[in-house]
């Protein structure tokens, strides 16, 4: 499951500039984007004074009213400290070396697309994108991460090529977002605009990590509390549950599933118990893929899998009973409307990649992903 955590660094805001990137969060931090999600920048909206004058218009709202607002108000500032251009003078083939290193490194295995992009949320969601995640032990050794993350040599290898070209200014939480997007359109998927200037974290957090990254038993409530925690909508988790559209899961996350749930093809439950037999300890890390039907294109079919019960997680198939209530209208709109999910997602990946950046003197550029200077 696309596990998630928040950050709590305290950020020196300073006099906000026109933003960075073409994403507004109004109502409850729903962004717009358009299809096919390419952005042009920079957009000549002063924030500042939309979000004073909608404070005005708000201020005789309700008490949730203003915590929207709130929420605006901290979006507004991660996102307006970083920017597309970051790297354009400092080193401006960084992003063309990111793209070259993931697209060849998916290309040479299929699998490895799904686990940069799940690289990407573990790190957000844990104490915010500041590549923690990347340093040696500690969040790796929580257990979400511990022998399941994957994809650090491929990180390792774009900071080598990068410290050679433009030494200690790419930071590691830049290479990783840029990463997850690169391997999103290596595998078919869409693109969207990174804003660019993140730090990197000189500490790691494994608590957290063992304590808010949701698991793969969760319900719809608890997911919605989790990714709602955040400042993630209902569509927002939806789609970025979509990211099962590629990738595998352990036995052990699913076994539950195939043996006592019966919201369940039975014969795709079938199908799956030879290689995860029903004993605990008997084929735990044998792995499946999330996507029966195209395991290895970035599509829509996630969402076809759940409405025919081929959900391989329970917090899957928690996303679509069949009886139109909790969240079975997004999974219909998605299953039916590809343009509409690599929207939704592209979006919300922009959100992911603002959760609690350092930026400006916060933190350090590493000069070794895995270790701080």
């Amino acid at each position: 499951m696309w596990a998630l955590a928040s950050g709590h660094h305290n950020h020196h805001v300073p006099e906000m500039p026109k933003p960075a990137c073409g994403y507004i969060y109004l109502h409850g931090m729903q962004s717009i984007a358009l299809h096919p999600v390419q952005v042009s920048l920079p957009i000549t909206i002063n924030l500042v004074s939309l979000t004073r004058r909608w404070l005005a218009k708000e201020a005789m709202a309700s008490t949730s009213s203003l915590s929207a607002v709130l929420l605006l108000c901290l979006a507004v500032a991660a996102s307006a400290q970083l920017s597309p251009t970051f790297y354009q003078t400092t080193c401006p083939n960084a992003l063309a070396t990111i793209k070259a290193a993931v697209t060849a490194a998916v290309n040479k295995e299929n699998r490895m697309g799904a686990s940069l992009l799940r690289l990407h949320f573990h790190d957000c969601f844990v104490q915010g994108c500041d590549a923690s995640v990347l340093l040696s032990g500690m969040e790796q050794n929580a257990i979400p991460n511990v022998m399941s993350l994957r994809g650090f040599e491929v990180i390792d290898s774009i900071k080598a090529q990068l410290e050679t070209m433009c030494k200690q200014t790419v930071s590691c939480a830049d290479i990783l977002t840029v990463a997850a997007r690169d391997s999103v359109v290596a595998l078919g998927g869409p693109s969207w605009t990174v804003p660019l200037g993140r730090r990197d974290s000189t500490n790691a957090n494994e608590a957290a990590a063992n304590n808010e990254l949701p698991p793969p038993f969760f319900d719809l409530v608890n997911l919605t509390q989790s990714f709602g925690d955040k400042g993630f909508t209902v569509t927002d988790m939806v789609a970025l549950s979509g990211a099962h559209t590629i990738g595998q899961a352990q036995c052990q996350n699913f076994r539950d599933r195939l043996y006592n749930e019966t919201n369940i093809n039975s014969g795709f439950a079938t199908s799956l118990k030879a290689n995860c037999p029903q004993p605990t300890g008997s084929g735990d890390r044998n792995l499946a893929n999330l996507d029966v039907s195209t395991p290895y294109s970035f599509d829509n079919a996630y969402y076809s899998n759940l409405k025919s019960q081929k959900g391989l997680l329970h917090s899957d198939q928690v996303l679509f009973t069949g009886t139109g209530g909790g969240t079975d209208n997004i999974v219909n709109n998605f299953a039916s409307n590809p343009a509409a999910f690599s929207s939704a997602f592209a979006s919300a990946m922009v959100k992911m990649g603002n959760l609690s950046p350092l930026t400006g003197s916060q933190g350090q550029v590493r000069i070794s992903c895995s270790k701080v200077n």
